[in-house]
């Protein structure tokens, strides 16, 4: 018989087991967010920096908006990124977008809207109900793409690329859609910068504060309105601004209603959106709380900024995943449409403001 080995490396020998698991939590916390990084890091970085441009090139042309130049931006790069910051891009426009919406909740309080007045109220939501509607009709009419048709309407009834942002959350539509949708913006809100001033003013004989209401009604982004009004005076861009803002207020029902929609049954496959999406319940909490008056002014304004820059780096990312040979298959329709949704909000708008003696 061999005698057994007396090694003492091997005496106690048993059963491989497996390596247990990192009992630090702080320690497999940060090996998951490197590893997170490592895939997402290059897209977010191109995401944040693109946004830091566009918000360079609106300081020195307000009438674009960061987040119009952002989008655009994104379409002309896009072919250009490296497949290593596609994930990077994804997790940035699914994210920053939510985060942003919500923030935007606290641009507006609903005493300020409450001081509109009952007539004022009502041209806003008679506007932008019939807006959004009529330029779905439109749409259908022009044989545009149903996901085009939406978030033009979206946009161009409630308040711009933001708007198309949001209704992209709970929404099925093509990638191209949105940047169509927040190109035609561009267009057609920089056009209306020019008129609305002029055929208020010199064809339609509005006063300031008239004229601050129709563009804040019929004006798309933002921005834009500010440039619209300031040909009146102060006093009417402050007014453009706060029915603007209260256009924006709607987007909340409007983005839940379509969540609900699109979860019919029947309707095409895959995962149905939430009804009510989360940011859009974390916007109207935002808005509540800037109503209570204990946020401090330098909060609002650090909150602004940074919905700006958020929103401006989703944009971008979905700018990214558009190729133009495809986005220009739908200008001429595209065009058309945006045209006659100009033309129904702006008419709508004009004609509700003079039935409620606003």
């Amino acid at each position: 018989m061999k005698a057994r080995s007396m090694n003492p490396e091997h005496a106690h020998a048993g059963p491989e087991r497996p390596e247990a698991p990192d009992a630090d939590p702080v320690r497999a916390a940060g090996g998951r967010v490197r590893g997170w990084w490592a895939s997402a890091g290059p897209g977010v970085s191109v995401a944040v920096t693109a946004a830091g441009a566009a918000t360079v090139v609106s300081g020195f042309v307000p009438a674009l908006s960061a987040l119009t130049v952002a989008v655009l931006l994104g379409v002309l790069m896009g072919g250009a990124l490296p497949a290593a910051t596609a994930d990077g891009l994804a997790w940035t426009t699914r994210t920053f977008l939510r985060v942003g919406v919500v923030l935007l909740g606290l641009q507006l309080s609903l005493g300020e809207v409450l001081r509109l007045g009952p007539g004022t109220l009502a041209a806003v939501v008679v506007t932008v109900a019939a807006g959004f509607a009529g330029t779905i009709a439109l749409g259908r009419l022009l044989g545009v793409s149903r996901g085009l048709g939406l978030m033009v309407a979206t946009g161009f009834s409630i308040c711009g690329a933001s708007a198309i942002a949001a209704m992209d959350g709970v929404a099925r539509r093509d990638r191209e859609d949105v940047a169509t949708a927040v190109t035609l913006v561009t267009i057609y809100g920089s056009a209306a910068i020019a008129l609305v001033p002029f055929l208020g003013t010199r064809v339609f004989g509005l006063d300031g504060e008239a004229l601050g209401m129709w563009a804040g009604l019929s004006v798309h982004e933002v921005a834009q309105v500010v440039a619209a009004a300031s040909p009146a005076g102060a006093a009417a861009v402050g007014t453009a601004v706060i029915v603007k803002l209260t256009r924006v207020v709607l987007l909340a029902p409007m983005v839940a209603g379509m969540g609900a929609l699109e979860r019919r049954p029947g309707d095409a496959a895959g995962p149905r959106p939430p009804i009510v999406p989360l940011f859009v319940v974390g916007f109207l909490l935002a808005m509540l709380l800037r109503s209570t008056n204990t946020v401090p002014e330098a909060v609002l304004t650090g909150a602004r900024d940074v919905s700006t820059v958020l929103l401006a780096a989703a944009m971008f990312g979905l700018g990214s995943s558009v190729r133009v040979r495809t986005l220009l298959r739908t200008g001429r329709r595209g065009l058309a449409l945006g045209a006659l949704s100009t033309l129904l909000v702006s008419t709508v708008s004009l004609t509700a403001l003079t039935v409620a003696g606003a």
